[in-house]
């Protein structure tokens, strides 16, 4: 993904190093350049453009059906065509289903990452999906119980408006700072802390 160049993710790697070098808690970071395809979006909208032509010609003219019939045919393939770049057909999905799609996925990557099986429950995931512009922070049950309510929307918020300035780079630095910053509060090293999980960017090019 060309958002981040190598030094970038060089940068992002060594801020997860270091702010878990001050916790026994673990921090993954994930970015996806989509959360889904959404390709049902423009046969849908096609179709229904394709269903209300036929109205207006077969009551106002005279034109064949076999004419509207192949009228009806072209608007939908133009339409098609149209909407099938993934800013468009992503545009025509109503925000509230976007942010599902991109919590359902971030919950799935909370599980492919293994943070649920990190000791003591201290996970924490920043996941941000770029076609629908939405960023999650999720965190296992030890380290959500001992945060204030509002915690993990603050670090989503500044992400998020960081990203939208072009700085997604430092914002996934400041996210994952403030995330080490509530773990190592809450869970400071241990005598037997391991680094279970990998420290670097993890880039989902689909």
């Amino acid at each position: 993904m060309s958002l981040f160049t190598d030094e970038d993710r060089r940068r992002i790697s060594a801020t997860i190093t270091k702010a878990e070098a001050e916790t026994s808690g673990e921090i993954i970071a994930v970015i996806a350049h989509a959360s889904e395809n959404y390709f049902y979006v423009p046969f849908l909208w096609a179709a229904l453009a394709a269903l209300i032509v036929p109205w207006p010609l077969i009551h106002f003219t005279w034109i064949a059906v076999q004419w509207i019939y192949l009228l009806q045919l072209l608007v939908f393939a133009a339409l098609v065509f149209f909407l099938w770049p993934r800013a468009r057909r992503t545009a025509l999905v109503p925000k509230s289903a976007r942010n599902a799609h991109v919590e359902r996925r971030a919950r799935e990557q909370f599980l492919v990452q293994n943070l649920h099986t990190t000791a003591g429950r201290t996970g924490v995931l920043i996941f941000v999906s770029i076609a629908e512009r939405h960023a999650v922070v999720l965190a296992d049950k030890a380290i959500d119980g001992k945060v204030p309510a509002g915690t993990w929307q603050q670090i989503v918020d500044r992400l998020t408006a960081e990203i939208g300035a072009g700085l997604a780079t430092e914002g996934f630095m400041h996210a994952i700072e403030a995330a080490g910053r509530h773990l190592a509060e809450h869970f400071p090293p241990g005598a037997i802390d391991q680094n279970e999980l990998p420290d670097h960017l993890i880039v989902l090019d689909a």
